[in-house]
C-alpha cells in the first residue's frame, strides 16, 4: 500500500491510520517532492510527481499495490491510475477530484514571513495547476477502471462535494462514501476512515 499526502504535509501525516493499515499491508508513506526528506527541485508539476511515484514503485520492486491519496496526493494518485492502471489493485481518494477546468479559483499566495518546513514554491505551482488544469485529467477519469473508493469530507470540506460525486459517476468502478469530517478525514476521523477503507478492500 502506498500513501500519498496532501500539500504542505509529508509521509508522517498518516500516523493516525498507518499502524492499523500495516496490520494487513506493507505500507509505504512517501514524502512527495518538495516535502519532508525528499528533494526540493523548485518546480512541482503533477506529472513529475506521478513519475516520481512510478519510479519509486520500480525502485522498491512493487509491481501492483493499493494507492491511497489525500488532496494533492490524491491528484497524483489519479494521474498514476490514468498512466499505469496495471500498477494498482485499488485506488482510494480522500476528499479530492480530478482537476477540472473552471471549478477551482486558486490565485497565487504571497510567501509567508517565516520559513515553511516544505518548499513553499510547491504551493503556487500546485495552485496554478488546480486553477488552470489540463482538461485531459478530468476527461480521462472515464478510463480509470481500477476499483476506486472516494471518501468525501462532507459539508465542512472546502472541496465541492458534488464534483467528487460527478467524478465517481464517470468512473467505471467507483463508489463514494461521505465522512462528515472536513478535508482531513484520515486525521480527524481515523476510525471512520479505516472502516471505509477496510470495508472497500474486503469487498473487492
Amino acid at each position: 500500500m502506498l500513501l500519498l499526502h496532501g500539500l504542505g504535509e509529508d509521509g508522517s501525516d498518516w500516523h493516525t491510520v498507518l499502524p492499523a493499515l500495516a496490520d494487513t499491508h506493507r505500507v509505504y508513506a512517501l514524502d512527495l517532492r518538495g516535502h519532508g526528506r525528499s528533494v526540493h527541485p523548485g518546480r512541482y508539476p503533477f506529472e513529475a510527481m506521478r513519475d516520481d511515484v512510478l519510479g519509486f514503485l520500480d525502485a522498491v520492486g512493487v509491481r501492483r499495490c493499493v494507492v491511497v491519496g489525500h488532496s494533492m496526493g490524491g491528484v497524483v494518485a489519479i494521474l498514476v491510475a490514468q498512466a499505469a492502471p496495471g500498477r494498482l489493485t485499488h485506488l482510494v481518494l480522500e476528499d479530492v477530484f480530478a482537476p477540472r477546468p473552471g471549478t477551482l479559483d486558486r490565485p497565487p499566495l504571497a510567501p509567508p514571513d517565516t520559513p515553511t518546513p516544505f518548499d513553499f514554491a510547491a504551493v503556487n505551482d500546485v495552485r496554478a495547476q488546480l486553477h488552470d488544469p489540463d482538461p485531459a485529467w478530468w476527461d480521462r477519469t472515464a478510463t480509470i477502471d481500477v476499483p476506486t473508493l472516494v471518501i468525501g469530507g462532507g459539508a465542512d470540506s472546502p472541496i465541492p462535494q458534488h464534483l467528487l460525486a460527478e467524478m465517481v459517476d464517470r468512473m467505471p468502478d467507483a463508489a463514494l462514501v461521505t465522512v462528515p469530517a472536513g478535508h482531513h478525514v484520515h486525521a480527524d476521523r481515523p476510525v471512520e476512515f479505516l472502516a471505509a477503507v477496510r470495508g472497500f478492500l474486503a469487498a473487492r
